[in-house]
């Protein structure tokens, strides 16, 4: 793993494989590592660059509200300082989110765009839950956030049989700045984008867990409606994570469609 200067933060991000360009962007309160199992399958023939957002793993976690307009300025403030003119993109989660305003304010920059288990909206009634989720990490660090969001992001019968995986994302979780973490929740509760994505022209594939509690597959089906062309596809037997709970589902998906 390498760091680089972006917009005045230090970005740690990871190269792999050869081919055309891929670029993996991670959910809240994870880091790169969560794309481990898909990166390794994708570098086979693509050239997989895949990054710590804003505040989160070995990238520099700034003090303050983040914003989407900035944590997409991130991404083409990295594609330029790494001379990639476009690329792939797949975003999960938060991922997702910045995939969608990067599709809008960069679209040069992309041949296509992934968007799972993500949303355009954040309902306001939704903003009590975020103030609980900031109020016990300022209390008890992220670390307290570990038991409530591994079991929004697992199905019950994945945790159970998965014990290492569940300490490996759980570490993850713990492991994220405070800061980092609040100030993307301060993107991600203000996000409303559903009237404006209509004006993304990437080819768009739109992936959802069937047991995903936080993003279910009604808030994907809304991105596909409203994105021109975009095909949605839903994982069964998955939660919020499905590129871990379902890696090789996912991976062919994504595969195909980016070869497609």
């Amino acid at each position: 793993m390498k760091t680089i200067r972006v917009n005045d933060i230090d970005v740690r991000y990871r190269v792999e494989g050869s081919g055309p360009w891929v670029t993996l962007s991670h959910s809240l309160t994870c880091d790169l590592t969560m794309w481990d199992e898909i990166a390794v399958s994708l570098a086979s023939t693509f050239t997989v660059l895949r990054y710590d957002t804003r505040g989160h793993g070995g990238t520099t976690a700034p003090g303050g509200a983040y914003s989407f307009e900035q944590l997409s300025a991130d991404v083409t403030g990295l594609l330029d300082a790494l001379n990639i003119e476009r690329t792939h993109f797949v975003g999960l989660s938060m991922g997702g989110m910045i995939g969608q305003h990067l599709a809008l304010r960069a679209p040069e920059r992309l041949d296509t765009l992934v968007i799972a288990s993500s949303t355009s909206r954040i309902p306001p009634e939704a903003s009590p839950l975020w103030d609980e989720r900031l109020a016990i990490a300022r209390a008890q660090g992220c670390a307290g956030l570990v038991e409530g969001t591994l079991g929004r992001w697992f199905t019950p019968e994945f945790r159970a049989a998965q014990p290492a995986t569940m300490r490996r994302i759980g570490k993850l979780i713990a492991a994220t700045p405070v800061a980092g973490y609040a100030g993307c929740v301060a993107a991600i509760r203000g996000l409303d984008i559903t009237a404006r994505i209509g004006a993304i022209r990437a080819p768009t594939l739109v992936v959802a867990g069937a047991q995903d509690p936080g993003t279910p597959p009604a808030m994907s089906e809304v991105i596909a409606s409203s994105i021109p062309g975009a095909r949605l596809e839903v994982i069964p037997s998955a939660s919020h994570l499905s590129c871990i709970e379902q890696p090789e589902i996912f991976r062919r998906l994504v595969a195909d469609f980016l070869k497609g």
